[in-house]
């Protein structure tokens, strides 16, 4: 045991020695695996970043607030049809469906056009017919004077809630209550403007003008309200799952569904939202890891063939070192471990450049949460190149092995 540790040992320094003397051809062949493992370690901590922040965003819109909205599946597509959830749909659920803290119905506006024009200024923007509740469901807050009222909608006034980018690309004083603004030929009045959200998966959330539904009704009639999504929040301790059958059996006779037919109609939630997106990301991420991962191979290949050429233009100094009594044990160490000390060097210096790389990369994102590199990527990485060390500087190291002495010493 003693006599193997001492070989060991002894195998580690000349193995250190035979890397540090040729400096240039170690740098070379560790190049493949730096390459490999700052990839891998670059395209996960991007991923990780980026999912990260956007599970915050979707943690901002609330994990408890559900979205009732029309379903057509692919069949029905085919044939023609398209399903909706009407105001009366709304009406019915609002009156009978018990444990909902609150429920609200949104519109758009598409008839009314998405043109908006202030002075000579005009953008383009969604438009958003919906009641007070909306404020309480969503969670959207004034930075700026107030949001809808009950009365807003009982009164039919032509009052608008804004986002912020629209203020901005409209160029309106800082503050723009009070204004009116044009849409589509029809003047409202500015009531407020909303704090500031940013955007979500490249979509700006503040690019939005929020109305009262009965005046968009009024201005459009009743084609804009064949179909709408409802939005509630469960009371605290209620059960998602009931309120959901209660909706669906309400839905379900309204709509003369028989027991075959599929629902008209689906349940949306941010959590489910925020797992498919950590499915996909999850998935991207180990696709594109193991794509640049076979760089590793690669690099691995290269630690091989300049182990393997090493051997040869060492081949009479392994026959000295034979010759003054060491072991096939001892070389067959010194190369095994020469191999694995350039896999792991390549490694280190690999997590550094794809650490930097991936800095530079979140310094490139908008709302970026700064670079996150998870443990089992750091893991994985050196697990891999050290497998890599191992399996592919075994032929070379069994091969100065199993040199003859006689014949090393000879060799020209």
């Amino acid at each position: 045991m003693l006599n193997t540790l001492y070989s060991l040992l002894e195998s580690t320094k000349a193995a250190m020695q035979a890397v540090a003397a040729h400096g240039m051809r170690s740098a070379l062949t560790t190049l493949g695996i730096i390459i490999g493992v700052a990839a891998v370690i670059t395209v996960v901590a991007v991923m990780e970043s980026l999912s990260s922040n956007i599970t915050e965003q979707l943690d901002d819109l609330g994990s408890d607030m559900v979205t009732l909205r029309a379903f057509t599946n692919a069949e029905q597509e085919m044939l023609g049809f398209s399903n909706k959830i009407s105001y009366e749909d709304f009406l019915l659920l609002k009156g009978k469906v018990n444990n909902v803290s609150d429920m609200t119905a949104t519109m758009r506006a598409f008839s009314l056009g998405s043109s908006v024009q202030f002075g000579r200024n005009t953008t383009q923007t969604q438009i958003i017919g919906t009641d007070s509740s909306y404020q309480r469901v969503i969670h959207v807050y004034p930075e700026l004077g107030r949001f809808l009222s009950e009365s807003d909608d009982l009164k039919r006034r032509r009052v608008a809630f804004i986002g912020s980018s629209v203020m901005k690309k409209l160029k309106m004083p800082d503050n723009p209550v009070g204004e009116f603004i044009n849409l589509s030929g029809d003047w409202f009045r500015v009531i407020g403007v909303a704090e500031t959200r940013g955007s979500l998966f490249g979509f700006d959330q503040d690019n939005y003008i929020i109305a009262p539904f009965s005046t968009i009704k009024s201005l459009n009639g009743s084609q804009v309200t064949d179909n709408i999504d409802i939005m509630f929040r469960p009371e605290q301790g209620a059960s998602l799952s009931d309120i959901k059958e209660q909706m669906s059996r309400l839905l379900r006779q309204k709509h003369k569904l028989s027991g075959d037919d599929p629902d008209h109609f689906e349940f949306v939630t941010a959590e489910k939202t925020k797992q498919q997106f950590e499915s996909i990301t999850t998935s991207v991420t180990l696709v594109a890891s193991g794509v640049v991962g076979i760089s590793l191979l690669v690099g691995g290949i290269g630690i091989m063939n300049i182990m393997l050429v090493s051997v040869t233009e060492r081949t009479k100094e392994i026959g000295i070192a034979k010759a003054l009594g060491a072991t096939p044990q001892f070389i067959l160490f010194q190369f095994l471990i020469e191999a694995l000390i350039l896999s792991l060097l390549g490694g280190i210096i690999g997590l550094l450049l794809g650490y930097g790389l991936a800095a530079l990369v979140a310094m490139m994102m908008p709302g970026s949460a700064g670079v996150m590199v998870p443990m089992w990527a750091i893991g994985l990485s050196f697990g891999f190149t050290t497998a890599i060390g191992v399996i592919f500087g075994l032929a070379p190291a069994v091969k100065a092995a199993q040199l003859n002495p006689v014949d090393a010493l000879r060799y020209e």
